[in-house]
């Protein structure tokens, strides 16, 4: 189930590693897109000069498909674009992030809650795999950072809420302020202030945006194409996106992370 997509990259050198949180860590969210596009879908329904509710849908799941891993606001400024460009008077992006956060938290609130109160095993809504691959990183002593487009303090209480926060120095999500936080701007701070280079920095993701801004600052790109819903197998989506983001890896999951680690570390030839 691991696919070489970039073969021939240096390995041995890793000593950073960064992970994004929802769809490749953390299952609390899955399911966002069913509560996103119908919301946003209905916020350009009420433009004076909209499209058809099939047309506008499709609209929606583009934009929204497309800025996945970067901050939720981009999603809600592309929003208020589109209602602009159908001759309506949008709302401040804020305004929309806050109402489609206020519907999220309504399809997630009892995962979190029963997480919390220990009705549920944490590992339930881990993708397959995760603990023991922070567990392996841990012991070899290599750095882990958690980035996500998610607001920071929601990436904070899910992350302790899993029992995974004490694996990382660094937890890092959205601000209100989205200009202060991106993940290239984290990779890039992390490269600077470690004095790393490409080889010695890596990336787990189920993002276009993580896996493109790590090959482009020339480290190690793990694209993870989870199904989220299934938590087993391949989403087909997910990995053509990251094969397009310039992905070095596929894997489906963390079931397998003993090889891919030892791999990376250059323990071993071979994948096979």
């Amino acid at each position: 189930m691991i696919e070489m997509i970039r073969p021939g990259f240096t390995r041995g050198k890793v000593q950073n590693v960064l992970f994004d949180f929802d769809g490749t860590l953390s299952l609390i969210r899955e399911g966002w897109q069913g509560v996103m596009i119908p919301y946003l879908t209905g916020q350009i329904m009420m433009s004076p000069q909209h499209e058809s509710e099939e047309e506008v849908t499709a609209v929606v799941k583009e934009f929204v498909t497309r800025l996945n891993g970067k901050q939720t606001i981009y999603q809600m400024i592309q929003l208020a674009e589109e209602i602009a460009r159908r001759g309506g008077v949008p709302e401040d992006p804020l305004v929309y992030k806050y109402g489609y956060l206020d519907r999220l938290w309504q399809r997630i609130h009892h995962r979190v809650e029963k997480l919390e109160s220990g009705k549920i095993d944490p590992d339930d809504l881990l993708v397959p795999g995760s603990r023991d691959l922070l567990e392996n990183l841990k012991r070899r002593g290599i750095r882990c950072f958690l980035a996500s487009g998610t607001d920071e303090p929601f990436v904070l209480n899910e992350s302790a809420a899993l029992k995974i926060d004490g694996y990382f120095a660094g937890i890092y999500g959205a601000l209100d302020d989205y200009k202060k936080f991106s993940k290239k701007m984290l990779i890039e701070r992390i490269f600077r202030e470690n004095r790393l280079g490409g080889p010695e920095f890596a990336a787990f993701g189920d993002g276009y945006v993580e896996i493109e801004d790590t090959a482009r600052a020339g480290g190690i790109s793990i694209g993870v194409a989870s199904n989220e819903a299934e938590r087993q197998g391949i989403d087909e989506w997910k990995r053509n996106r990251l094969i397009q983001a310039g992905a070095h890896m596929i894997i489906p999951d963390f079931r397998e992370q003993e090889k891919v680690v030892a791999f990376l570390c250059n323990e071993i030839d071979s994948l096979d």
